[in-house]
């Protein structure tokens, strides 16, 4: 049997130690395994669940998160502003005014597709796997039905409120935790909806509970009759801020209703939606020219509330159209 060299000892004593020491130590994992990236300082994510959510009658699966997604409305566009998926997203359409500033750098850094809803046709050139929506983007005047854009690979999520009968905040905050779900960031989904939960609390407590809410008659647009909202989301939101709205009886969402009718149910505050033209100051002008109208409450009080459309369009704004609403109603409460 060969001696083993002085010289080799000290070297199986280092190399035995290094073994022991490996055996009873588990080396640290890197960053990467962690799912942290040290350059850009995010926290560990999880692995993506497939989800299952039924929209407008389907059922929608995702084995994974959408990579190119384009939000044809700018209520949409600002709900997935407000979750972070800015990344998630090649496209946008249909901006109504001004993004929200604090999403306007992130919405300078998406494409805009067209004005309004994009042709079909620019609509593939973004490739996109996701698209998202009101009712309206997926008609014949939009970029093309729900089923013939899943023909293309393109799945599509439609707000609910535009296309459930009576579109409620319940429906806006279903329509974030779906969006969140869909993305894998149901936890930014929660923080958004419960913030917009305790602000329509807060705004609740301000007005209390009116003895009689105010009658309230929401002025779109027209000439010979008047475009108003029905059963709709602007109902709630007046209702919500102690207010009724005098059309909210009827089944349409939005419809046309005569002046004559206006007139018997006797407004005592009037909404203006603002966007395009003519211009509110020009819509408020017309109501008070109208000889039918001059003995409405709200005309000889003077009581007009301007609220941008964009406000009331399902999505994070309408908390700030409910308190908009409230301070035109009882600006008393709000000193």
């Amino acid at each position: 049997m060969k001696r083993i060299s002085m010289l080799a000892i000290p070297l199986l004593l280092v190399l035995s130690l290094g073994l022991a020491a490996a055996c009873g130590q588990t080396p640290p994992k890197s960053p990467a395994a962690n799912g942290d990236n040290p350059q850009n300082g995010k926290t560990p994510q999880t692995a993506y669940s497939p989800v299952t959510i039924e929209n407008m009658g389907r059922t929608l699966t995702f084995k994974e998160a959408p990579k190119r997604a384009v939000s044809l409305n700018q209520h949409t566009t600002e709900i997935m502003l407000s979750l972070g998926l800015e990344k998630s997203m090649v496209g946008t359409a249909y901006r109504d005014d001004e993004i929200l500033p604090d999403l306007k750098e992130k919405y300078a850094a998406i494409p805009v597709l067209a004005a309004k809803y994009p042709s079909l046709e620019v609509l593939l050139g973004a490739e996109p796997d996701f698209v998202y929506g009101r009712k309206s983007a997926f008609a014949e005047t939009g970029v093309g039905t729900v089923e013939a854009l899943k023909d293309k690979g393109i799945e599509a999520y439609v707000a609910k409120g535009t296309y459930v009968p009576f579109g409620t905040l319940e429906d806006v905050y279903e329509d974030i935790a779906n969006i969140g779900r869909i993305f894998g960031v149901q936890a930014k989904a929660d923080a958004l909806i419960e913030s917009m939960k305790a602000k329509v609390k807060e705004i609740q407590t301000k007005v209390g509970q009116p003895e009689k809410p105010l009658r309230v008659f929401a002025f779109d647009s027209g000439q010979d009759t008047a475009y108003t909202a029905g059963k709709s989301l602007s109902t709630e939101l007046i209702r919500l801020a102690g207010g009724k709205n005098i059309f909210d009886d009827v089944e349409k969402g939005w419809a046309k209703v005569s002046w004559e009718e206006v007139v018997k149910r006797d407004p005592e505050v009037i909404l203006i939606f603002d966007y395009d033209k003519p211009s509110a100051a020009e819509k408020i002008k017309f109501l008070q020219s109208l000889p039918a109208l001059a003995n409405v409450t709200a005309i000889k009080s003077n009581r007009f509330v301007i609220m941008p459309l964009s406000d009331v369009f399902e999505g994070v704004r309408n908390t700030t159209a409910l308190e908009k609403m409230a301070k035109g109603f009882y600006p008393g409460k709000f000193n």
